[in-house]
């Protein structure tokens, strides 16, 4: 699948579907003791990032909705620490309700980066999904193994959306590129085009 082609032309519902049961599998792993662990976002320990997965996927419902996503708060505030696995998948089927009529594929929608055909702006979410599962499968130790068509797919949409490896813009979530470690795979590709550093090695 060449993404880089197919931007502007791909469904991709499915792929954020398939990007929705790997975060849904990821986080039932999570343990008590792991939820104050670092990630490689530094701003974050776990129960912050599974917050903001939360929280940005209920802003990627309401946009699917037709709704202010911009208004929504992008984290997950008064769920328990039990409480994330059911939480994701509240979350994440009203997303999917809200994507499934097609026409939301070409009708214009209002993310944070400006308005984009909806096809466009789900994209950009699958590569935010799946920089997310990275980080929080390196928090984690790596518990599962991970789609690579999926990385495949986001690292496309990546270097689409951020060509320049350098990036000075306060207002970006992604640090300048780091060097790829030597024999990564498409998620560490990844990860390394959008400034991230693993936690754990290889």
């Amino acid at each position: 699948m060449n993404a880089m082609n197919t931007a502007h032309t791909i469904d991709p519902r499915p792929l954020y579907t398939r990007a929705t049961e790997q975060i849904a599998a990821l986080v039932e792993t999570v343990r008590p003791e792991q939820l104050d662990a670092p990630t490689p976002c530094a701003d974050f320990d776990v129960r912050t990032l599974l917050s903001h997965i939360v929280g940005g996927t209920r802003r990627i419902a309401v946009i699917g909705e037709g709704g202010d996503g911009l208004a929504v708060h992008p984290f997950a505030d008064g769920v328990g620490d039990d409480g994330w696995p059911a939480a994701y998948d509240d979350v994440r089927a009203r997303v999917l309700k809200a994507w499934a009529d097609d026409a939301r594929m070409d009708a214009p929608v209002r993310v944070p980066w400006g308005e984009a055909p909806g096809r466009n702006a789900l994209s950009g979410y699958v590569m935010e999904a799946v920089t997310h599962t990275w980080d929080l499968s390196e928090s984690l130790g790596r518990p599962r193994e991970l789609d690579p068509e999926l990385a495949e797919f986001a690292l496309a949409i990546a270097h689409r959306v951020l060509p320049d490896g350098q990036r000075d813009d306060e207002e970006l979530p992604f640090d300048s590129a780091v060097p790829t470690p030597e024999g990564a795979d498409a998620y560490g590709r990844l990860a390394a085009w959008l400034g991230r550093h693993p936690l754990v090695t290889a």
